[in-house]
């Protein structure tokens, strides 16, 4: 399994989002505060790749939500036909797709949540649902095999 260096910048993910000790809550921020999502200028950010932007501390971008996944989505390359379905319906924007082709999961943001596994249309899945602490690698030596089709 190829590994991706696909960051932007050395803050990805380094905040992680708890259940609000000491925090101020979405209902207690003060109407009309501003929390800009990008460091400087943002002119023309929008033609930038997400790994080449540089993002305030502000963003979600910058923070990680691993700690919220109980399952976590395992991708296995030799099986995915690059259909985009997962890249489409992701509610995180969790998989990492570049000229219409999967590369991996932003363990970052994803919350687990499966719909990314639920949508893949392949034989077996090229995404299955693992226990947070399965070692890719051996999630990998578990995939199972392509199931026959039932003569009616």
């Amino acid at each position: 399994m190829q590994h991706l260096k696909l960051l932007a910048n050395d803050n990805r993910g380094l905040n992680e989002l708890e259940n609000g000790t000491g925090l101020v809550g979405w209902n207690e921020v003060t109407q009309g505060s501003i929390l800009p999502s990008f460091e400087g200028d943002a002119t023309n950010i929008a033609h930038l790749k997400s790994e080449e932007r540089t993002y305030s501390g502000y963003n979600s971008y910058t923070a990680t939500v691993a700690s919220w996944r109980v399952l976590k989505p395992v991708y296995n390359r030799d099986i995915c036909i690059d259909c985009q379905n997962c890249w489409v319906w992701c509610p995180d924007s969790s998989i990492l797709s570049r000229d219409k082709q999967m590369l991996g999961i932003d363990y970052d943001h994803c919350k687990g949540c499966s719909v990314c596994v639920e949508v893949c249309p392949t034989n077996p899945k090229s995404l299955i649902m693992f226990s947070e602490q399965t070692l890719l690698e051996d999630a990998l030596t578990q995939w199972p095999e392509k199931k026959k089709k039932e003569d009616k």
